[in-house]
């Protein structure tokens, strides 16, 4: 419809005299200014040398007489807004879209259906990288915030058209490891005798408490401190037995540990980057740009203020001739592109890491310059508990494991009383789908503060109403069903509702997320919309509603198949029944 109201318009000022650039076309907030809207006759008055009432009156005259059936008709406001309202038979027409179009399904192929999908990124190749938890270390809140974003950019991004995977860059090598080993060997003396007892889970647990334990005595210890980049350093060579032993089960556990999480969070990536591999590369590119990097102290750094002077320098080799993460990424842009030659790569990471990654995308500018173009850095705010900040360093920190547990636990005791046979799998959709909202409802820079009861309720802002919303209108369809009522909208109802009206706007959001590469667009309509169903759910009969009960049906099915869609975008189950 906006082409349409685009032609329309255009024509008509031509017919008035008027030559036209821009055609400005909005969707009101406020459903009484209409569908659409338009300020032409506001922008173009000075050119056409009238008042923008009296051109805005002229336009709707000829408007008048070229209406179309999908357009009900077009009013003057204010000003000189002018606004086009939507024809029943247009809402009818779109619902039937929907009921055809569908859910989001797979074909034969692989390729992705279901209403909602656009070409906005089609025949385009994306990587995106995000999540990035680092063996040895506690998988955190902060993580699933990460997730939870990449994710729902991926789905969406993928339901533009593109061909997405999906890529987790994790730091297996640095000190961080080097701290989790010297730690555990600290706290367990006779660790060399006893580490092939220790089951796989046990030494998981043990070397997440190593990792803050050794943090803590790195910064107060300078004995410890010397052992650590010794560790550092064996890590790196794989030249001692029983530490590459250490090493080797620490990483393993860890991952084992991921893949479970990333099974309940609905992410299966294609492709794992690690730092042990991403290491030499980046060591080579800085030695074999001596043009760009430069020496300093034993160090090599590069000097990013010298290209803008908004930045800073940083270093990309330590006096240890060891890389730092910024020589890591470099290595990591060249084995991205190397395993899957992109159009765009994104990256999904913290706001803490902004400022590094501008100087990291910098010295790419100087090296990779086609890479450094289709690069896109998405940072993200911090995901923190009322308690306030977390950090795995010192210990204080809450692991994404116990948070969904705690949210899982919640969710159950405000289902005990359903008679649910899967009420344990439905906890955990619903506490996957609480978490994920309450990151998904803002847009990805902001900071999140988690609270646990506001995220499961079952009314208001969150994603567990979208799910009971969705489940609500599900169960209106099984009620039909049993009095053998088959949707339809062949009896159009007098008065068309604001469900009709938020439906249409569906794909326009989903190409507004991909655009401007924002989930949180989709969130915020799905609550509109799960609002304008209760209400009508609330005031009008549905199966028993006579002659007009097709039609009603048709629009609960049009509205569980939107709800879907968009939860699936946000990386969230739509449970059936709840």
């Amino acid at each position: 419809m906006y082409e349409e109201i685009r032609v329309l318009l255009k024509g008509v000022l031509k017919e008035l005299g008027v030559q036209t650039d821009e055609i400005h076309i909005e969707r009101p907030a406020d459903f009484s200014h209409g569908d659409f809207a338009s300020n032409v006759a506001m922008q173009y008055a000075p050119k056409a040398k009238k008042n923008p009432r009296k051109l805005a009156d002229e336009i709707v005259s000829e408007i008048q007489k070229k209406l179309s059936k999908e357009i009900e008709k077009v009013e003057v406001a204010g000003p000189g807004f002018i606004n086009f309202y939507l024809s029943k038979e247009y809402f009818a027409n779109k619902i039937n879209t929907i009921l055809k179009e569908g859910e989001v399904k797979k074909d034969k192929n692989g390729n992705i259906k279901g209403f909602g999908k656009n070409k906005s990124s089609e025949n385009k190749k994306v990587i995106i990288e995000y999540t990035d938890p680092n063996p040895f270390k506690e998988f955190h809140i902060g993580h699933l915030m990460s997730n939870a974003i990449g994710e729902s950019l991926a789905r969406v991004v993928e339901f533009s058209g593109a061909e997405v995977k999906r890529a987790n860059y994790q730091g297996d090598v640095g000190l961080h490891v080097a701290k989790a080993i010297g730690g555990l060997i600290e706290k367990i003396p006779d660790l060399k005798e006893t580490v092939g007892k220790i089951s796989d889970y046990e030494f998981g647990k043990k070397i997440f408490e190593a990792y803050s334990y050794g943090s803590k005595l790195y910064e107060e210890n300078e004995v410890f401190k010397e052992r650590v980049n010794k560790i550092n350093k064996l890590v790196y060579e794989k030249s001692d037995n029983f530490i590459n032993e250490i090493y080797s089960r620490g990483r393993e556990g860890s991952l084992d540990g991921f893949e479970i999480l990333y099974k309940v969070l609905g992410t299966k990536f294609d492709f794992y980057f690690f730092e042990s591999k991403t290491s030499s590369i980046g060591l080579k590119i800085v030695a074999e740009h001596s043009d760009i990097f430069e020496k300093s102290d034993g160090a090599v750094i590069f000097r990013a203020e010298k290209f803008d002077t908004t930045l800073h320098t940083r270093v990309f080799v330590t006096k240890e001739e060891l890389p730092t993460y910024e020589a890591k990424e470099l290595g990591l842009a060249k084995m991205k592109y190397e395993k899957y030659p992109y159009d765009i790569s994104f990256v999904v990471t913290g706001n803490e890491v902004k400022d590094y990654f501008r100087v990291v995308h910098k010295a790419m500018e100087q090296i990779f310059p086609e890479l450094a173009e289709k690069t896109k850095h998405i940072p993200h705010g911090m995901l923190r508990l009322p308690t306030g900040k977390m950090s795995s360093r010192t210990g204080n920190v809450i692991s994404a494991v116990s948070l969904l547990s705690e949210v899982r636990q919640g969710a159950l005791l405000k289902m005990q009383n359903t008679d649910l046979k899967n009420k344990e799998e439905v906890a955990e959709q619903v506490a996957v789908g609480a978490v994920k909202y309450s990151v998904l409802r803002s847009s990805a820079g902001s900071d999140i503060i988690f609270d646990i009861e506001k995220s499961i309720s079952f009314e208001g802002d969150s994603g567990p109403y979208l799910q009971y919303t969705h489940a609500r209108a599900n169960s209106v369809i099984e009620n039909a069903q049993r009095e053998k009522i088959k949707p339809s909208v062949k009896k159009i109802p007098q008065k068309i509702t604001d469900v009709e009206k938020l439906l249409d706007r569906f794909p326009e959001i989903v190409v507004r997320a991909y655009e401007e590469h924002e989930p949180h667009y989709i969130a915020t309509y799905l609550i509109q919309l799960a609002g304008a169903f209760n209400a009508f759910y609330a005031k009008e009969r549905i199966v028993d509603a006579g002659e007009e009960a097709p039609y009603r049906l048709a629009l609960t099915k049009a509205t569980a198949t939107v709800l879907k869609n968009g939860l699936w975008l946000l990386g969230i189950e739509a449970p059936e029944k709840m």
